[in-house]
């Protein structure tokens, strides 16, 4: 059986200037609408037959409108949405979205959080929910949050987690040594996954090379092997430092030597079988 390729993180929206205030001036490229008709070429182009389509915005109305695209584009193949993982009601919600099966997931964005938020007791009792419910939960942070994310997935064994774009390292300035043995610590968990993902991002979004990668690839190839890795290109904010084609060709060639087993896994067969697509 042929694996199916899937892009394990997209964003899609209707570019709206109050909603959408992290899309700030200098980051014109973003100030539009991106939506699944526009990705479906790209992804095609690339040899990538589906994609996971990951929330923006805080809002239940985001994971609708994610839901809603599904329904419409079969290359979404999956939704990670938000929904109040701190409210009481929560388990009424998670209910209530379960009527909704392309929803495989949820995220919510810690990284604007303080950097305990997730020791939180409103925010822990909803993680212990999703498992429940068969939810994946996205943990989305920089680095500097990576200790209270070992706390958290220490605390969940059962719980699926997933580190969006491998924890954000500070590429940029070349940082590595707390990230390296902190998301090391995080990988000994078998209940998490790591995306590779939102690298491009973290760079010299004019200046980058593919040797500024390589350390970080190889960290977390390290850490997690090729069982627990998903290819995700972070499209569209991937296109502020680069075009999906140079993502996805930069991480073939790094695995050039890997065999065809490990990239079908790397490339597909991993996010199919953490987000049950």
């Amino acid at each position: 059986m042929h694996e199916q390729s899937i892009d394990a993180h997209v964003h899609f929206w209707k570019y709206n200037r109050q909603r959408d205030g992290w899309i700030t001036d200098h980051m014109k490229i973003l100030q539009k609408d991106y939506l699944p008709e526009h990705l479906a070429p790209t992804l095609k182009r690339n040899g990538i037959d589906g994609c996971v389509a990951v929330q923006a915005d805080q809002s239940e109305l985001e994971t609708l409108f994610l839901v809603e695209l599904a329904r419409t584009h079969p290359i979404i193949r999956g939704v990670v949405g938000w929904v109040d993982l701190q409210s009481e009601g929560l388990e009424q919600r998670l209910e209530y979205f379960k009527q909704f099966p392309v929803i495989r997931g949820y995220r919510h964005i810690v990284q604007a959080e303080p950097v305990d938020f997730m020791h939180g007791t409103a925010f822990r009792r909803g993680i212990s929910l999703l498992s429940k419910f068969d939810y994946t939960y996205d943990i989305l942070i920089y680095p500097s949050q990576l200790e209270a994310a070992l706390s958290l997935v220490e605390a969940f064994p059962d719980q699926p987690f997933v580190i969006d774009h491998c924890a954000k390292p500070l590429i940029r300035t070349g940082e590595m040594e707390n990230w390296k043995t902190l998301i090391t610590r995080i990988a000994l968990h078998d209940n998490v996954c790591c995306k590779v993902s939102g690298l491009f991002t973290e760079a010299d979004w004019a200046e980058w090379s593919p040797a500024d990668f390589y350390p970080y690839l190889d960290v977390i190839f390290k850490a997690f092997g090729t069982d627990r890795l998903l290819f995700g290109s972070d499209h569209p904010v991937i296109l502020l430092a680069g075009m999906y084609v140079q993502w996805k060709s930069m991480l073939e060639k790094y695995m050039e030597s890997f065999s065809t087993e490990e990239k079908n896994k790397v490339f597909g067969g991993n996010a199919t079988r953490f987000y049950r697509l």
